[in-house]
């Protein structure tokens, strides 16, 4: 059977309350570690081996250890909950049915860091997360479990939000655009202090970490890629039958989340690729098999992401969907690096031009603009904005060159 580190086996269809995660062992973690101290802290997260699950898979205890050893009058912890990814709702789900872990781990990120003030990042549009969250926080505060107050921030519904500077920019009343980076957060953060910012879904982890240990932990998945990871599987005509939210160790195949946790395609459908997130590359059919690690896709030039998949079936059009995931980043972008703006909105021009069947050519051109602009943004949206595009051209080269049509004449 599958490990329920954060979703319990039999979760409850709503928020779930301190009582509820303390029959569970909630907070034992907490409070162990505030009795064995920081150093011992960080050092249960480093024989983890536990990755930032917001998508990056940055080891967390390198993060960690950047803001420990910084010196300061004030640090700062973050959960970051500014999920907008099309297709991801992992993060909305986990603070919204279980607060408590998230609440549990940012109050351990900050024992280990040495923090006087944790932030609960999330979006204007999370209504039932937000009242999840603020009970949770009710709560732990009345039994006097949090080491430090804790705030809950809201952040514009943008996608370029979630990035971990652009919610620091938020949390400060500036415009949600992400910062040039070095400095790094754990030197200088908010408000000019050293600040630890993880995803939810990664301080969640953190909780069962100090409850369990590290080497539990890391004894659960593969070689390099430790633990569990939350997956949204798709509904409706190109989804499974089972849509929602599912834990799964890292190892588990393609065919095993989507046959098993998802009870497989909906009928009359036949599977072409899936896209393990938007901001991943494509994979084949072909890939069912393979298991789920940072270390055997990575070869295979794409990432688990955050774990929002989209399904490629028999009936998508995949030029359209290209155009869908294009315009998304296009419209998302902040705008205030040039290259991401204009990589952002040639894609869009190109992949259009295919749509109207203005011939071949598109796939050149949209290679060399993704080479010219990898890491020149202040964030990676420029590199997210590109791995789809790219690998769609050539996954499905089939259906671009039919889209496209043959190449337009010349006048003489």
């Amino acid at each position: 059977m599958s490990p329920h580190l954060l979703l319990p086996e039999r979760p409850s269809p709503g928020p779930e309350s301190l009582a509820t995660y303390r029959a569970r062992g909630g907070y034992t973690g907490l409070l162990q570690a505030q009795q064995k101290g920081a150093a011992w802290l960080r050092s249960e997260v480093a024989t983890s081996l536990l990755r930032g699950r917001g998508g990056a898979a940055f080891p967390t205890a390198r993060k960690w250890e950047l803001a420990a050893a910084a010196t300061a009058d004030q640090k700062f912890v973050v959960a970051n909950g500014g999920e907008h990814e099309p297709g991801s709702h992992k993060d909305r789900y986990l603070v919204e049915h279980h607060a408590h872990a998230v609440l549990e781990g940012l109050a351990l990120a900050g024992v280990a860091t040495g923090a006087t003030h944790g932030y609960l990042y999330l979006i204007e549009d999370m209504h039932g997360p937000r009242a999840a969250a603020e009970q949770a926080l009710r709560e732990a505060t009345a039994a006097g479990l949090l080491p430090f107050p804790i705030t809950i921030h809201l952040g514009p519904t943008t996608y370029v939000a979630g990035e971990e500077t652009a919610a620091l920019n938020a949390i400060e009343g500036k415009p949600a655009k992400p910062r040039k980076k070095p400095p790094f957060p754990g030197e200088v953060g908010l408000f000019g202090k050293p600040t630890t910012i993880n995803n939810t879904e990664t301080l969640a982890h953190v909780a069962w970490i100090a409850r369990h240990g590290g080497a539990a932990f890391a004894a659960i998945g593969t070689a390099e890629s430790k633990g569990t990871l939350l997956f949204t599987l798709p509904g409706g005509e190109h989804g499974v039958q089972r849509p929602g939210v599912y834990e799964r160790p890292f190892g588990t195949t393609w065919r095993q989340l989507l046959d098993g946790a998802g009870g497989g395609m909906v009928p009359g459908r036949t599977l072409r690729a899936l896209l393990p997130a938007m901001s991943s590359a494509f994979l084949s059919a072909q890939h069912l098999d393979v298991p789920i690690a940072y270390e055997t896709l990575r070869p295979l030039g794409t990432s688990p992401g955050c774990g929002g998949i989209r399904l490629v079936t028999d009936a998508t059009d995949t030029v359209a969907m290209a155009v869908e995931i294009a315009e998304f980043f296009m419209k998302e972008q902040c705008g205030q690096c040039p290259p991401c703006r204009m990589e952002t909105n040639q894609f869009v021009h190109i992949l259009k031009a295919v749509q109207q069947k203005k011939g071949p050519g598109y796939d050149d051109k949209i290679q060399k603009l993704a080479e010219f602009s990898r890491k020149k943004g202040f964030c990676s949206l420029i590199e997210m904005a590109a791995a789809p595009v790219v690998s769609a051209v050539k996954l499905f080269a089939d259906d671009f060159a039919k889209a496209a049509g043959p190449a337009q004449p010349t006048d003489a």
